[in-house]
């Protein structure tokens, strides 16, 4: 089963994954798909408020985090990791539960990141907010780097995070049954 929708101009079918015997969530992956991670950057970035740094968990965000920094001139964003990696120095890290990830998952970032956020705005990038556990590591991290958080930002608002108000989103995600019929 797939979901048809229109993200920034551009229609695309999501397959629909389980999450539970119930619960139906339409997949969205932009990795290798250029034209919708160019119109979605496009389509964020005039909705975003002034700000110095962007930030993304690794490692669906990284394509879309990217296109916005190469269209917003080549403006530096920072990646949290999942892994500590042998050149980071000063580590500092926290840990999420994912919707989309089975066991708890640690992020990372470098002691010279920190001093990249410190006193800066910062907007935090995600390619889908759902439950909110992953925006939450990230403003943990960014708090604990002394940024100060500007806004959320993502393509797609599933779910709870649909009604929050401090999210910026382009498109609503619903949810399935497992019948493919919308319930949220």
């Amino acid at each position: 089963m797939d979901y048809k929708m229109n993200i920034a101009g551009i229609e695309r079918a999501l397959p629909l994954c389980p999450v539970s015997d119930e619960l139906y969530i339409a997949a969205f992956i932009i990795f290798g798909d250029v034209e919708l991670t160019e119109a979605c950057a496009r389509e964020l970035i005039k909705k975003l408020p002034e700000h110095d740094i962007l930030i993304t968990a690794e490692s669906k965000g990284i394509p879309l985090v990217y296109e916005m920094a190469r269209q917003l001139g080549g403006q530096n964003y920072l990646v949290a990791r999942k892994a500590a990696k042998l050149y980071m120095r000063d580590i500092f890290s926290v840990h999420v539960k994912s919707i989309t990830t089975a066991n708890v998952q640690t992020l990372y970032l470098d002691g010279k990141d920190k001093e990249l956020m410190n006193g800066r705005r910062v907007v935090i990038v995600d390619d889908v907010i759902s439950t909110g556990a992953s925006l939450e590591a990230l403003e943990q991290l960014v708090k604990q780097a002394g940024g100060n958080i500007v806004a959320r930002a993502a393509i797609l608002a599933e779910g709870e995070a649909c009604s929050r108000d401090d999210i910026i989103y382009l498109e609503r995600l619903p949810l399935f049954n497992n019948k493919g019929e919308i319930i949220g």
